[in-house]
């Protein structure tokens, strides 16, 4: 990728902060500064969202080829450069640009922000999409978008994205989480549940 957050920077800047599943942190939204930040290079990353869309996912087959198990249609694609053609990865990489257009939108509503997440994170469960993919997305749209913003990209710009990102897929991890214990909650046979009821009375 030839950027300072690919590889291994990318895990440690969106990986897991917290170890312990029992107490996990509560997510770092960005500040109000940030949230400028990130609306005022919005206007001009918008102009280019399908052309980001692409790219961000041709580079995310590429440092993290394993992600393509979860994309049906992109499985067996070995040629990165058909990517770059697809109507199915072009029509998908949109898909996730109006998903971060609706974040940027939100982010001065953080409560339809957080719906918004979760609800993603629930659905992604369906999809077999697991969270430790989530935080690769937030890595590849920042290498996208730098050559876009060009002398707009600085220090401070970059840890508003990620801070957006962080807080994000925390979210949806969050969502991920809840749908699947709701899904192991309905496997439970009736009669399982109603003896755990009766034990717990």
């Amino acid at each position: 990728m030839g950027c300072a957050i690919s590889g291994l920077a990318a895990k440690a800047e969106f990986g897991e902060r917290n170890t312990d599943a029992a107490a996990p942190a509560a997510p770092v939204h960005p500040t109000e500064a940030q949230i400028q930040m990130i609306k005022d290079s919005w206007k001009v990353i918008r102009d280019d969202i399908a052309k980001v869309g692409i790219i961000m996912f041709v580079r995310l087959f590429e440092t993290h080829p394993e992600c393509k198990d979860v994309f049906f249609l992109f499985r067996d694609v070995e040629d990165l450069e058909r990517l770059r053609t697809s109507r199915e990865l072009r029509a998908h990489g949109l898909r996730v640009m109006s998903f971060i257009e609706k974040s940027v939108a939100r982010l001065d509503h953080l409560e339809r922000l957080e719906a918004l997440a979760l609800e993603l994170g629930k659905s992604h469960y369906h999809y077999n999409a697991p969270p430790k993919y989530y935080s690769y997305v937030g890595t590849e749209f920042i290498s996208a978008v730098q050559p876009i913003l060009k002398e707009r990209w600085t220090s401070e710009l970059e840890e508003a994205w990620k801070t957006m990102f962080q807080y994000v897929t925390s979210l949806m991890k969050q969502g991920y989480q809840e749908e699947s214990n709701r899904q192991r909650q309905l496997a439970v046979s009736p009669k399982e549940r109603l003896d755990k009821r009766n034990t717990a009375l």
